[in-house]
Formats: C-alpha cells, structure tokens, sequence
C-alpha cells in the first residue's frame, strides 16, 4: 500500500531531506515559526566579537591604564608591553617580537571558547548551516561531523580547558590588583574594579560549567558512594552546566566591555569613577 513516503527515486542533487535513503516529504521542513532567526542573531553576535577582538588584538595599543589591565592583554609576556607595576607581565619574548602581545596569550582562552561544546553548535548553525536550526535540513551534500580534518580538532578541547583554568587565575590576580588607585596604592575600589569583579565571577562559571570539567571531576567514575566530595563537586558542576550558553555568552560579553572600559581611560574619554 503506498503510504507517499516512499524512497524518492535518486537525483543528481538530492541531498537532506530529498535524499534517496529519506522519506519522500516535499516541503525541506514543516516549520512555520521565525526558525531562522535564532541562527542569525547567533551569527551577527559572533561576528561583531571577532571584529572587535580582532581590533583590539592588533591595536596593541590602549592597554593598560592604571591599575586596570585589558584582560586581551594579561598576561603580557612580551619585551614591548606597558610597564606594569606588579602588573602580569614578563620579559619572556625578547625585542625580537614586535607584533601585539595579545597574540601570544589570546589562542588560549579563544582557543578554549572555540572548541566549546556550545559554540560549535552556535557557529555550526549560525555560519555553516549544520543544520541551521531543529528539524530544518542542512544544505549541504556530506556531512562526516568531527571525524576528519580540521573539525577532528575540536577534540582537543579537554586540553585548552587546562590553559583557561590558568588564564583565569591571572584574570583572578588581575581583578585583586584593581583594587587600587592610579598610584597603586590599595584599599581602593573604582568602577572598574566592579566590572572586573563581575567579569571574572563570569569567566570562572563559565569555564567550571564546561563539559570537560563535569567530566574530568566525575566522568570516570564507577561508584559515586565511594568518592562523595567527587560526587558532590560534580552536582555543582552539573547544576552549572544546565546554564553553560547563558554563561557562555555572559562572560564573551564582559570580557569585551572590560577591555573597552581600559580602552576609553587609556584614551582619556573619562577618569574612572572611584567609590572610596
């Protein structure tokens, strides 16, 4: 009895829904909502991300303006950075490097950000289209996921997350350092020193709510009963998790405004507003 979902006959350019192998359904999807606009927004708030932080990357200018340090910048590990005083710097490549010191410690927060779980579905989606939104077909003819090269790549996420734990603990001493004043003396709390609170309260959420922590705290475990502080610190971690996109794009948020703020008092646009 034909039911019309039989196997289409094969064509030259039949790929998603219209291949072969598929059901033999007319319409690319049955969706009447605004499905393309989730993607979309997606793509333009990444975009306008890598436009700024590349901006920024480059400039290797504006920086650091006392006591605050651009957390695109920290920490500064070349001869050319701007003295810092107990600021996060070292002479650790020479003269001899004259591009912009946040190209030798930017690869691993993005690095980390990159191979997140969320963001590949936010950039899959948004950019390439794979697929572009929940029962909606992607255009494209062959789909291998992650098992060939460059996205077999993305599983070395486990990894950058090691160098975001680290990142983050000198965005820790970075925020410590901010409160002070602009002659470095402490007991001071400015404007500032509140967004550079909540940006790192936001960056260490987001790392710690990542899928590799969950798993490198409790994934291997056989026997919960037998490990209860694992098991414990693995809950907190799930708990986190359930919020790891809106964590994810908090923190890519005020990683950005904290470093626009020391860019405007690096360029003098205002003096920063001190509470005590």
């Amino acid at each position: 009895m034909a039911t019309g979902t039989e196997p289409s006959p094969p064509t030259g350019d039949s790929t998603g829904v219209h291949d072969a192998s598929r059901a033999a359904i007319g319409p690319r999807h049955l969706r009447t909502d605004r499905w393309w606009l989730a993607p979309a927004v997606t793509a333009a708030g990444l975009l306008a991300f890598v436009v700024y932080s590349t901006w920024r990357a480059f400039a290797n200018a504006d920086y650091y303006h006392a006591p605050y340090v651009s957390p695109f910048y920290s920490p500064c590990l070349a001869d050319n950075c701007a003295p810092m005083r107990h600021g996060p710097n070292a002479d650790v490549f020479g003269s001899w490097w004259g591009l912009s010191p946040a190209l030798l410690i930017l690869i691993f927060p993005l690095g980390f950000r990159l191979t997140c779980y969320y963001y590949r579905k936010a950039y899959y989606r948004g950019f390439w289209a794979s697929p572009p939104a929940c029962a909606v077909a992607e255009p494209h003819r062959k789909y291998s996921g992650e098992t060939r090269f460059p996205l077999v790549l993305q599983n070395v996420h486990r990894y950058f997350f090691y160098f975001a734990v680290v990142v983050a603990g000198i965005l820790t001493y970075d925020t410590a350092l901010s409160f002070r004043d602009e002659h470095y003396r402490w007991g001071h709390m400015g404007l500032g020193s509140l967004l550079f609170l909540i940006n790192i309260a936001l960056i260490w959420t987001y790392t710690l709510s990542c899928h590799s922590c969950r798993h490198i705290i409790g994934g291997r475990l056989r026997h919960f009963s037998k490990h209860p502080v694992r098991y414990r610190l693995w809950g907190w971690v799930g708990k986190l998790n359930e919020r790891h996109m809106l964590l994810a794009w908090a923190s890519l948020i005020s990683v950005a405004l904290a470093d626009f703020y020391v860019y405007l008092l690096s360029t003098g646009a205002f003096d920063d507003p001190r509470f005590f």
